[in-house]
């Protein structure tokens, strides 16, 4: 079975809410937005150990040209992302999600 990524409901909140904020900032930054998350979790299914490891099992991956981090863990069928962490806010809020 191959693995696939999963966004954790309150990432998925973080990262259309993140998008919407640069589409209002700047027309087609929320879409440039999208599609460097969409870059980095695609890079997950051939190489799901990438990110450092930032506590335990989970590791965080940055998003390319913006202040964002992926904060996922690997299992053997999926790599599920925990947040879509703003790097200029408290850095783990998100302990506690699975």
């Amino acid at each position: 079975m191959s693995r696939h990524v999963v966004f954790q409901a309150l990432a998925d909140l973080e990262l259309n809410d993140a998008a919407q904020y640069y589409e209002r900032e700047f027309l087609g930054l929320g879409v440039a937005f999208l599609t460097e998350v969409q870059r980095s979790s695609d890079s997950f299914l051939d190489h799901p150990n990438v990110g450092v490891v930032v506590r335990g099992d989970v590791r965080r991956r940055l998003v390319a040209r913006f202040p964002y981090a992926l904060i996922y863990r690997v299992t053997s069928q999926q790599v599920r992302i925990l947040a879509v962490m703003n790097l200029k806010r408290r850095p783990f809020y998100w302990v506690g999600r699975r």
